[in-house]
């Protein structure tokens, strides 16, 4: 799609760049180191979309991308009331699994779009169904996959996430980081 202002996906994340790329944008890709905290009393399913304007935000000073489109993301997990982050270590990359293993738990990708300087924010749900892991299935994972980078320990194109997903209820592309179809409607709303 051609887009009457430059593209740039601030986003270190080789997912969502090749979902980017498949899906006919031309772009660059720019991120910014932004902390990724968020209040305490903010509800979980709005986490995603709270750090992905955070990191749009981390934009606004520099006017070189005034005349741009900037598209950043996050993307969050949820299950039992807890937010699952990334992990720190195999420990509790492990962990994490081990309670995914079985079970259903939410994925909430939320994007932003700045332009003009005005932040625009959205976020998609998919509830993801994973079938009972062994153990060993799992440590084997975490050896050859190191999804220290992945929200939940986790990346659905990879390895558990091929084997052990029986149902989505959604869209795949939130579960591996940008719900493509809505950034595609809000990039053509834009003027």
């Amino acid at each position: 799609m051609n887009l009457a202002y430059p593209l740039i996906l601030g986003s270190k994340s080789p997912r969502r760049k090749e979902i980017l790329e498949k899906a006919g944008f031309q772009f660059t890709a720019e991120a910014k180191d932004t902390e990724e905290t968020y209040p305490s009393d903010l509800p979980l399913k709005e986490v995603a979309a709270f750090l992905a304007e955070k990191k749009a935000k981390a934009f606004l000073a520099d006017k070189k991308y005034a005349d741009k489109i900037i598209l950043t993301a996050d993307t969050t997990v949820l299950i039992d009331n807890q937010l699952l982050e990334k992990p720190q270590d195999a420990i509790e990359a492990f962990a994490m699994l081990k309670k995914l293993s079985g079970r259903k738990h939410q994925v909430v990708s939320g994007f932003c779009l700045l332009h003009k300087g005005e932040i625009i924010k959205f976020s998609d749900e998919t509830i993801v169904h994973f079938s009972t892991m062994e153990d060993e299935i799992i440590h084997e994972y975490i050896k050859n996959h190191q999804p220290f980078d992945k929200a939940g320990a986790y990346g659905i194109q990879e390895g558990i996430g091929l084997t052990h997903i029986d149902k989505l209820e959604g869209s795949y592309f939130t579960v591996m980081g940008l719900p493509i179809h809505l950034v595609y409607k809000a990039l053509r709303a834009l003027k």
